[in-house]
């Protein structure tokens, strides 16, 4: 498909005006744009083309495809084209109300809807002339509603990972404007299930990819997982010995489980080597049975591990779990766009941080989760929404410390610097006046230190920033944290300090 279509319409007021009555395509309304700043969460151009009565846009993304925004915070693609999107809202002028109808639902179903709307339609103005005269002129042919449906919802499923919307400012992302795809966690699994379905036909060639590969090892492992068979234990054998490489990893525990809940007392001698390999994997596995245990007794401890940290169904899983699996195939934009939507969950209910045993108190570890994902997908902006609301949330002293200095050094690599100053000044306000003993020992400890370096880095950003006055100020408190430091913690400080002194002396 191309754009031919929306050439003709800048050519000719006419059909522009066609377009945007009855068909609400107005290509006036692209000037004033949409109605927040908003970009892609991928990071690809937008071009706003035409906007409606409701206060949606129209955008052209990098491939063509039109993605279309609503006001409420609804958005996705409507077609691969301009000229495929007009065919759409011309052919369908209220396909807004058809984003969750399919194919499936069959045609009667689906006339039936479409002439009600079009009936309401018709009560206020015309559009059969209107729709003849406008197809004939941009040569559109006439489609059935059917197909024209089924064309919406295949459209409105490339949404995912690609098209996201964010609002610019906060960063939250755009609802779903049609179906939702598949769980990431079955995108993920596609490939483990391939895999193992190659070993079980005993395909060597698999059998050494799959074991050697540390990627393909651990989703065909997961893929195990939810699919367990009785014949898998000679394979799950194969792939825990080779897992012991990454030394304890959760698809060590995995491979350790499947193989256990077999029973065959002729793996305890393999367990427990597997279970020797390093400290790591001696702490993880820890309880396996000893040599002349019992194949009940085996089966107990393989099905009490499976109970508590392993399980059966893929949707149990934390969702860092798929993310990470994502990411390590190479499925970058779908583990972002995941996580984004786990994030903006939280911060609509953060209730869904709440302690299960102690209702009143918050575990916020998955939002330094999540900054920590954020950051090495190299989302910085995503990573200190995650971290400004993680620092937020912080009660002890400590943590409020140690959450704003990791804030700051995120602000200061994504050139916030001024915020990143303000980060800083909070960090001090903390060490000033803790409220409680947990700082008590800072001068002595790496906490210290690393909030006194940021104290230097950022002073050297903001001096090469070109601000020297900012600069000067920065580093007379890095100087007063550094004097209040042990003589061990400040030893590996002095040197950038005096870089950091040498390179304001410069700027001034």
């Amino acid at each position: 498909m191309t754009d031919h279509a929306l050439r003709l319409l800048r050519q000719d007021r006419r059909l522009a005006e066609l377009a945007a009555f009855p068909f609400d395509f107005d290509l006036d309304r692209a000037a004033h744009g949409h109605v927040e700043e908003v970009r892609l969460a991928s990071g690809g151009p937008l071009e706003t083309v035409a906007g409606d009565d409701t206060g949606g846009t129209y955008f052209v993304c990098a491939d063509g495809s039109v993605l279309y925004a609503d006001s409420e915070g609804a958005a996705g693609i409507i077609g691969s084209s301009v000229d495929e999107a007009l065919e759409l809202v011309i052919g369908l002028p209220g396909w807004r109300g058809y984003a969750r109808l399919s194919p499936d639902d069959g045609e009667e179903k689906i006339l039936v809807c479409v002439a009600e709307t079009e009936d309401e339609i018709r009560e206020c103005y015309g559009i059969d002339e209107e729709r003849a005269e406008l197809r004939a002129a941009l040569g559109f042919p006439e489609r059935s509603p059917v197909e024209l449906v089924g064309r919406l919802r295949a459209a409105l499923l490339r949404t995912e990972p690609d098209f996201v919307l964010l609002n610019a400012d906060e960063g939250c992302a755009y609802d779903l404007l049609g179906p939702v795809g598949p769980p990431l966690w079955e995108t993920v699994l596609a490939a483990g299930r391939t895999h193992l379905a190659r070993l079980r036909e005993g395909d060597p060639t698999a059998w050494r990819d799959v074991a050697e590969d540390p990627v393909r090892r651990r989703i065909t492992l997961r893929a195990a997982q939810f699919d367990r068979a009785e014949g898998d234990l000679e394979l799950l054998r194969h792939l825990l010995r080779h897992e012991t490489r990454s030394s304890m990893t959760d698809e060590l525990r995995l491979a350790a489980v499947l193989v256990g809940l077999h029973g065959d007392t002729g793996d305890l001698p393999l367990l427990l080597e597997v279970r020797e390999t390093d400290f790591d994997t001696a702490c993880g596995l820890g309880g396996v049975p000893e040599p002349g245990a019992s194949a009940d007794e085996l089966r107990q401890w393989a099905r009490e591990l499976d109970e508590s940290m392993v399980g059966t169904d893929p949707s149990d899983e934390p969702v860092s779990t798929w993310t990470d699996l994502a990411r390590d195939q190479g499925m970058t934009d779908l583990a972002r766009v995941t996580l984004i939507r786990e994030l903006d969950s939280i911060v609509m209910d953060q209730s869904r941080l709440r302690r299960p045993g102690a209702p009143h108190t918050l575990a916020t570890a998955p939002l330094s989760g999540l900054a920590r994902d954020f950051e090495e997908l190299g989302d910085l902006p995503q990573a200190l929404r995650a971290q400004r609301l993680y620092a937020a949330l912080q009660e002890t002293a400590w943590d409020r410390a140690s959450a704003r200095h990791t804030l700051a050094r995120l602000e200061r690599e994504a050139g916030r610097l001024p915020q990143a100053v303000d980060s800083l000044a909070a960090v001090r306000d903390a060490l000033a006046t803790p409220g409680d003993d947990s700082l008590r020992h800072w001068q002595r400890v790496n906490l210290g230190r690393f909030i006194t370096e940021e104290h230097y880095r950022l002073t050297l950003a903001l001096a090469d920033a070109g601000r020297p006055e900012k600069a000067r100020a920065l580093l007379t408190a890095a100087d007063a944290v550094l004097g209040e430091l042990s003589d061990n913690a400040a030893k590996g400080v002095r040197e950038l300090a005096e870089r950091t002194a040498a390179r304001v002396r410069e700027v001034d």
